[in-house]
């Protein structure tokens, strides 16, 4: 006769929320158990969702999250790229409004014989999704197996696909739920989210780009070092060298907001060109990656003139099936933004450029939404530019005309035009966490 309590449960969910509720740590065989128990489908939905906003109102100390995002890695399979033979480094980006620094970025640390892993996600919302950009690409594949995934580190350096089914499932459930349940600004949460993939991902350096401003998931300074210094913390607990830039995205990035848009841009990157704040910030970021792969005295920006970051790119293209020479996709239609007076641009806020790409169809309000491969924005001209009556600021890019209209209503009062020039912005980058400094500009303490 067997045992009725052989197979019960060590814990109860509801001693474990009301613990939370009440303030207190929550020990690791706590933690361990209600991670396990919620992707098994003990711990119900809503129980979880009491527990999310328990921790949402009082928090997780550093042992407890770090050994949440440890149990949320162990809740599925992990991968290891150590018997490649070469060092690798990652990059993770917490999303703004034109950031196609993954385009340029994985090819050019590639190209110094570094392996990089770039499991990417799609855009949802005002922010863009690497793998929708890419996917503009003619032929170009986000879906790989792991052995080809495998193959192609080893050959070209350089993937970037998306994650699969088995990757820290805890992390698709519980990220799903706290979308409707309002605690997706919990700290602990975003920053084990994050971790949790990155970790199982089975990279050897992570390089993180915490984005700051209107465009971005944290509008504030303060926020955004919190959360970086969050997940350095959880890298360094579990033995991952992880470092994070603080960036800004106030404005958006580059003069491109849309997925082909923002592909020729990059490719315009790695060809010598394009805008100087997204040069500013591959190499910076491919600085960091290297570094922390072990080359400190690589030079990043000399392979973006000399041709090796181009033909990185066009490897790794191809090893996903795409066409590097194939014309990207363009939209039907075009409307022009004129300026309606002389002076200098001083103003363009990140938010409302993000939000009226999506309206024009680059990016998507559902999961299962297609986006429009054409569509976004192109800026003519950026902060800190003089311009004149009647020239075009911003030309919109949509497939149906009848897009034109919404995206005009969330650009209203996006630009200033004044009659004095703007300060300069000293860096895209607002600040640095992790390694063996924390340091922020001056003028943003």
């Amino acid at each position: 006769m067997s045992d009725p309590d052989q197979h019960a449960e060590p814990f109860d969910a509801v001693d474990i929320i009301a613990a939370k509720r009440d303030r207190h740590r929550l020990t690791d065989a706590q933690i361990d158990w209600v991670i396990d128990a919620y992707t098994r489908g003990v711990v119900a939905e809503e129980q979880m969702a009491a527990l999310a906003m328990a921790v949402y109102l009082n928090g997780l100390d550093r042992a407890e999250t770090s050994r949440w995002t440890t149990a949320m890695v162990n809740s599925g399979t992990t991968l290891d790229f150590t018997d490649l033979g070469k060092p690798t480094a990652d990059k993770h980006s917490t999303g703004g409004v034109g950031d196609k620094i993954t385009l340029a970025l994985t090819p050019l640390v590639a190209s110094f014989g570094v392996a990089v892993p770039q499991l990417s996600g799609r855009g949802l919302g005002h922010t863009g999704g690497t793998l929708d950009k890419l996917e503009s690409i003619p032929r170009w594949r986000a879906q790989i197996s792991t052995d080809r995934m495998r193959e192609i580190l080893r050959d070209t350096g350089g993937v970037v696909c998306a994650a699969g089914e088995d990757l820290a499932p805890a992390d698709r459930r519980l990220y799903a739920l706290r979308d409707v349940t309002g605690t997706v600004e919990s700290v602990p949460l975003i920053a084990s989210s994050i971790m949790s993939k990155k970790i199982a991902e089975g990279t050897g350096a992570l390089v993180l780009d915490v984005k700051v401003g209107s465009g971005a998931f944290m509008k504030d300074l303060e926020s955004a070092r919190l959360l970086a210094t969050t997940m350095v913390e959880i890298g360094a607990d579990a033995g991952l060298a992880t470092s994070a830039l603080l960036t800004d995205m106030s404005r958006p990035l580059g003069r491109t907001v849309g997925n082909a848009l923002e592909v020729r841009e990059a490719v315009e990157v790695l060809a010598g060109g394009g805008p100087e704040d997204v040069v500013e910030l591959t190499v910076a970021l491919a600085r960091e990656m290297l570094d922390a792969a072990g080359l400190p005295d690589a030079d990043p920006a000399a392979a973006l003139t000399d041709g090796r970051a181009l033909d990185s790119w066009r490897a790794m293209i191809h090893a996903q099936g795409g066409d590097p020479d194939a014309d990207l996709p363009t939209a039907a239609h075009t409307h022009q933004v004129l300026a309606d007076r002389d002076g200098w641009l001083t103003h363009t806020d990140a938010l409302a450029f993000g939000v009226a790409s999506w309206r024009l169809g680059a990016g998507r309000a559902r999961k299962e939404d297609a986006v429009s491969a054409g569509a976004g924005i192109e800026l003519h001209t950026v902060v800190g530019e003089r311009v004149r009556a009647g020239q075009p600021l911003f030309i919109l890019h949509a497939d149906e005309e009848v897009r034109f209209d919404r995206a005009l209503a969330s650009l209203d009062g996006a630009w200033t035009v004044a009659d004095e020039a703007p300060e300069s912005r000293e860096s895209v980058i607002l600040g640095r966490i992790g390694g063996n400094s924390n340091t922020l500009r001056p003028a943003d303490c």
